[in-house]
């Protein structure tokens, strides 16, 4: 990601570090990139990137720039920030070109996956929703379920999303920003009374759930979670019915390419499939359940890179 790589030492609350450093723990070689950086010669695709080494139990990478072929990795893991715009549908293309290496999640896989609008995949396990451009649609979904959230289909971290009630004075406004007026489609969901307590974070690895989740409680008096902070990250647990509905999901997901994906929950309710750099806020994890994620994580890489080869 371009952001992490600008500002590239080891946070703790980023999932891509904690997964480097570990690989690096192992003695392996960690190479990092970003978009800009992809190429194609004819057919063959390349990689500029740079070396990243553990130095005092800190990461860092070394200012020599690299070209290789991404075919020559072992493992890739395929995992920019949103939004999900033209460049970033372009990179997808070229792995397009990639054959050797284990790439996670599949690009074409999240190229094809749009994490809210093919959620609906999973519609039985979905609160209400409908994708649409239209004023007179969403108004008509707001007189039917009094309360509703708005969310842009390609952004990330609660980016975008508005909540509105029937009633609100703003409603067309707000509605017309959001579709750009009635040109751009968005998600709409039926609000849920359990945001208030906060959405769980259910976690997939391969075709299985892990047994770790955590709930993210909303913060600044706001219906999201946005303040990636301990104090707003506590355990969770998964019903049966939870667990085996979500399982389903995870081996859904798993067949089409998408390994490591993270459910976004409110009353046992899917909202999102984060499919693109799920958080599996592997700091928080460790600290409230004694494991080390980082090692599972990296166990299951490894395992796949050996069945692609």
């Amino acid at each position: 990601d371009k952001i992490e790589l600008k500002y590239f030492e080891f946070n703790n609350l980023v999932t891509n570090f904690w997964i480097i450093k570990e690989f690096l723990d192992r003695d392996n070689e960690v190479y990092i990139t970003t978009i800009p950086n992809l190429s194609l010669k004819e057919d063959i695709a390349y990689t500029k990137c740079y070396e990243t080494f553990v130095s005092d139990n800190n990461i860092f990478y070394k200012d020599v720039k690299l070209e290789k072929l991404i075919d020559d990795f072992d493992i890739v893991m395929f995992r920019p920030d949103p939004p999900v715009d033209i460049d970033y549908i372009n990179a997808t293309y070229i792995f397009d070109f990639v054959s050797k290496p284990q790439v996670i999640n599949s690009p074409s896989a999240i190229r094809d996956f749009n994490e809210k609008l093919h959620s609906v995949y999973f519609k039985d396990l979905m609160s209400e929703n409908i994708v649409t451009a239209s004023l007179n649609s969403i108004e008509e979904f707001l007189a039917k379920h009094k309360q509703i959230v708005l969310k842009p289909l390609n952004r990330c971290f609660g980016s975008g999303v508005m909540y509105l009630y029937e009633g609100d004075p703003n409603t067309r406004t707000i509605i017309n920003t959001m579709t750009n007026n009635e040109t751009t489609l968005v998600m709409v969901q039926k609000y849920l009374p359990g945001v208030k307590r906060g959405d769980i974070r259910v976690l997939t690895l391969g075709d299985k759930v892990l047994n770790y989740c955590v709930r993210k409680l909303p913060t600044n008096d706001d219906f999201k979670f946005n303040t990636h902070n301990d104090k707003f990250i506590e355990k969770a647990e998964l019903s049966p019915e939870e667990l085996q509905n979500f399982t389903g999901v995870a081996k859904t997901l798993n067949k089409m390419g998408i390994s490591m994906a993270g459910l976004d929950v409110i009353d046992g309710r899917i909202i999102e499939v984060n499919v693109t750099s799920p958080c599996y806020f592997i700091k928080e994890i460790n600290g409230l359940y004694g494991v080390k994620l980082e090692r599972e994580i990296c166990d299951f890489l490894l395992t796949q890179a050996l069945l692609s080869l």
